[in-house]
């Protein structure tokens, strides 16, 4: 086998050099058709895509009328293909289609025009064409292909029915087809997205068993465990999830399997298992930032908030760049708030108001505002409710807060007509009860205060 393989290496670089040296010497002239589809046809075999289209553009180019130029035309455009030179690839495969008998097999060349569509982000034309492949021949070599890449289509287009539906088309016709796995666990993924847990439930629990050496394997063990959480399986799902980290614990899915661990005890409340998790957590080596971030909110759900602060402390120093860096100091500085630290506060809630976390960064701006006006730093205090209501899109509550905080700025900063327009806005539209309560009684005292006093009644002059 190795001897072939060098025969074959010393015909295909000795013909190579032919092609790029500009043609072969007169004793050869007869046989050059046939080298330069030799070097093209075993040159894409062994993935040299480059030697293999320089070949076959040579040989379509020199030999339009050679009987072979159909077959050359369908491999040039998946030599270019595998090159991702797309347009061009996409061109071939049309002209293939247009030659009588079409190359390859059948419905081939079209196949490869709707998978070159679809690397080149055209999803709706790719769509198109597989659909009108498996109309036309649903038994072609390349149907179960086809039928994959419809489904794939769909889910770019934003169609997850129309693409479970491609899925559970292919299962239910190509069962024992390679990409059967595949296929199975995207479907289920879908339904997931379709709001479908216990469909998906379905799919994955027999996943590892007829499956156990696939790549997807360990995806589709987090994925069932996070399907049984949301199906209200609570038990199994944790156990699924406990499983997967345990055997998986440098998988990209890893950290949010924690997470869903934590999220799922939290929502439960069960303190014993709570207190495992933390100390699991905590004792994560190496540690991570999502891990110490969960364990801060399970101790504080334990009440252990001295626990919880030191997890979040250790996440700003471990992982200062990491984005949930900011939502730590953000939950510090409203532990600190709540004590009556308000220096603490504002300093902790200052990092957290540049988050690029759109969330993160409105609360800790309202923080930093409540903290300096309780130092009596107003002008501070403005600056940061001003810049929280500023945000586009900000929710109406956030907003109204923001906005009555400001009115109290410049009401102590001696701005009482601007805060009374402020105070007017939050009493007539806020959405919290309260707080519109709260500015009504404002508005209203600084109405009192801005009133000019009463003059004294003029009296009558004695005659």
């Amino acid at each position: 086998m190795l001897a072939r393989r060098l025969a074959t290496g010393v015909m295909a670089l000795g013909v190579a050099s032919l092609i790029y040296s500009g043609g072969p010497p007169p004793v050869w002239a007869i046989a050059e058709a046939d080298r330069l589809w030799l070097v093209g046809e075993h040159a894409f075999a062994d993935r040299l895509y480059a030697v293999s289209r320089r070949a076959l553009e040579r040989f379509v180019k020199s030999y339009p009328t050679e009987a072979r130029v159909g077959e050359a035309t369908l491999l040039l455009g998946k030599s270019q293909f595998g090159l991702r030179e797309f347009q061009a690839a996409l061109e071939n495969f049309r002209k293939a289609q247009r030659l009588t008998p079409p190359p390859g097999r059948p419905e081939e060349a079209r196949f490869w025009e709707a998978e070159t569509l679809f690397r080149l982000k055209r999803y709706a034309e790719a769509r198109a064409v597989y659909d009108a492949l498996l109309a036309s021949n649903a038994a072609a070599p390349v149907a179960p292909d086809a039928m994959y890449g419809l489904a794939w289509a769909d889910l770019e287009l934003k169609r997850p029915e129309a693409a479970a539906g491609s899925f559970h088309q292919f299962l239910a016709a190509w069962p024992d087809s390679p990409q059967a796995p595949s296929a199975t666990f995207y479907l289920a993924r879908t339904l997931v997205e379709l709001k479908k847990p216990a469909d998906a439930i379905a799919l994955l629990a027999p996943f590892a068993r007829r499956y156990p050496n696939h790549a997807l394997a360990p995806d589709a063990q987090y994925l069932l465990g996070w399907s049984r959480l949301a199906a209200g399986k609570s038990s199994e799902g944790l156990q699924d999830l406990r499983d997967f980290v345990a055997a998986h614990p440098r998988h990209e899915l890893t950290v949010a399997a924690r997470r869903a661990i934590a999220d799922a005890l939290l929502k439960g409340g069960k303190k014993s298992e709570l207190g495992q998790e933390y100390q699991s957590l905590i004792a994560q080596a190496p540690p991570t930032a999502e891990g110490l971030y969960d364990a801060g909110l399970i101790a504080q759900q334990l009440g252990r908030q001295k626990d919880a602060e030191a997890a979040w402390r250790r996440l700003r120093t471990e992982f200062p760049k990491h984005a949930l860096a900011t939502r730590a100091s953000l939950e510090l500085a409203q532990a600190a708030f709540k004590r009556s630290q308000f220096k603490d506060a504002a300093a902790l809630a200052k990092p957290a108001s540049e988050s690029d976390d759109e969330a993160v960064r409105l609360e800790a701006l309202l923080v930093v505002g409540e903290s300096e006006l309780k130092q009596r730093r107003f002008q501070p205090a403005l600056k940061a409710f001003q810049a929280a209501a500023a945000t586009e899109g900000i929710d109406a509550a956030l907003r109204y807060r923001a906005l009555a905080g400001s009115g109290l700025a410049h009401e102590e900063l001696g701005q009482v007509q601007e805060a009374a327009r402020l105070y007017a806005q939050v009493a007539a539209d806020s959405p919290d009860k309260a707080l519109k309560q709260w500015a009504k009684d404002r508005l209203a005292a600084v109405r009192a205060k801005s009133k000019p006093p009463a003059q004294p009644k003029a009296e009558k002059p004695k005659s």
